[in-house]
């Protein structure tokens, strides 16, 4: 193959092919889209610690979609040979929410959608589930759950507390219970009333109640 012979060659061709205004209009769109979605995570976020990290993938994510399905539907050949080379990729990270998923799915599919050329699809779809998320994500359903540790010198103390949680709170369930030499150490699963923890207030001053901790409950335990 002599020098000329490159310059001849396919390569070249499908260069010329490219349209820069397409790629653009793509990119620009997919980018307006993908800060939607970094809004809407920040807005359905029910915790209180923020992942910038997190944020920032969700808009480099639909970018990066967009720009391969855009070389993938310009050349079959291509499309073949992107399969192989995607499919070695492993993604590694926890995911420390569910609902995160959603986020990284929505994400992918502004990708394709968008650099397939489907536009209007792209913005109505995203459009119509930011809505829904932001409906949905911070209704509170239900009262927050919660795990109730209690440390008690004696049984009569342990009957008290239990009568405070019946009367403060929604459906307390004893869930384990440890008796030792130094007292019983009772642990209840419950949910609060109007989102008021009084009520631990008033068991830690009952008479032969060492202690009583609060604990979050979402799945995992978290104080």
């Amino acid at each position: 193959m002599s020098f000329n012979d490159i310059f001849k060659s396919s390569f070249l061709e499908n260069v010329s092919e490219f349209s820069v205004l397409d790629t653009v209009l793509g990119l620009a769109v997919s980018l307006v889209i993908g800060l939607f979605i970094f809004l809407i995570y920040k807005k359905t976020l029910t915790g209180v610690m923020y992942s910038s990290g997190f944020a920032l993938t969700l808009v480099g994510l639909s970018l990066v979609t967009t720009l391969v399905i855009m070389a993938v539907t310009s050349n079959v050949v291509l499309s073949l040979g992107m399969v192989g080379a995607l499919s070695i990729i492993r993604f590694r990270t926890a995911i420390k929410e569910p609902v995160e998923i959603v986020f990284l799915f929505w994400s992918l599919a502004v990708g394709i959608v968008v650099g397939a050329g489907l536009l209007p699809l792209a913005v109505i779809g995203s459009a119509l589930i930011g809505v829904i998320l932001l409906l949905f994500a911070n209704r509170k359903v239900r009262n927050d759950p919660y795990i109730l540790v209690l440390n008690c010198t004696d049984e009569t103390a342990e009957h008290a507390a239990l009568d405070v949680l019946k009367e403060n709170t929604e459906h307390p369930i004893v869930k384990s219970k440890s008796i030792t030499t130094a007292g019983i150490e009772l642990t209840a699963e419950l949910r609060g009333k109007n989102a008021s923890t009084d009520f631990v207030n008033t068991i830690a001053h009952l008479p032969g109640v060492g202690s009583a901790t609060l604990v979050s409950y979402n799945g995992e335990y978290l104080s």
